[in-house]
């Protein structure tokens, strides 16, 4: 089939037929979705363990959450997410006899998988940050985790923002892999598109285009809260 012949059928069936109300309403929707709450998800468990992983050990409570940390970070980050994914779906709810929808299950899984990644990503953020900074909060009166939270913290997200747009457009690129659980996103979308006349050139080659669009408009707007924040630094 000739490649005028695959773009005719891919615009019939993605704006006369339809096809592009389903991949914008309900595809873009879903990756965006899930890993927009799997970053934010996964900046509040990143946070909380990188703060674990960087207090003094001299106690025995600290530790054993360190322990514990360990062994999630290395599970979310030594094991595939399909897999993580696969093992919620269909071994860990329903041993729990609890019934969750796939995009929920996604959000969940993402977020616990991106918490792995972004514990250590704030955890460097963390250690860049003058040790002074601490000692000043803790020499005033402030409880270590309340010093950590208002002021390393602040200071540390300032360092780490590339690093977790790179994350974010991470997580967005993974998305590709929900279908496995039968949950719905844009490669699903595409996938469905191409499964009329099983016709996949045009629908794949349209969704990787999709796919770098998106990276560049996060790529972007990184890089324009990276210059308000430098300018903001200045001006004080």
């Amino acid at each position: 089939m000739s490649f005028g012949k695959r773009l005719q059928i891919f615009i019939d069936l993605f704006f006369k037929k339809g096809g592009w109300k389903r991949v914008v309403g309900v595809g873009l929707r879903n990756t965006l979705l899930i890993a927009v709450a799997g970053l934010l998800i996964g900046i509040v468990i990143g946070t909380l363990i990188a703060i674990v992983r960087v207090m003094p050990k001299y106690k025995r409570l600290p530790r054993i959450l360190n322990g514990i940390c360990s062994v999630y970070v290395g599970f979310f980050r030594g094991t595939p997410i399909v897999v993580q994914l696969l093992i919620a779906n269909f071994v860990l709810f329903p041993l729990m006899h609890v019934s969750i929808a796939p995009l929920t299950i996604c959000i969940i899984i993402f977020g616990m998988n991106s918490g792995a990644y972004v514990s250590e990503i704030m955890r460097g953020g963390i250690q860049s940050v003058d040790a002074g900074q601490l000692e000043a909060g803790r020499a005033v009166g402030l409880p270590y985790w309340t010093a950590m939270l208002k002021i390393v913290i602040p200071q540390a997200v300032k360092n780490i923002l590339p690093t977790l747009g790179n994350e974010f457009i991470t997580l967005v690129k993974d998305t590709s892999v929900v279908s496995f659980i039968a949950a719905v996103d844009l490669s699903k979308c595409f996938t469905e598109i191409g499964n009329i006349r099983y016709e996949y050139f045009i629908p794949y080659f349209a969704m990787a285009i999709v796919y770098l669009v998106l990276v560049m408009l996060i790529s972007l707007g990184v890089k324009m809260l990276e210059r308000r924040l430098q300018r903001s630094e200045r001006t004080h």
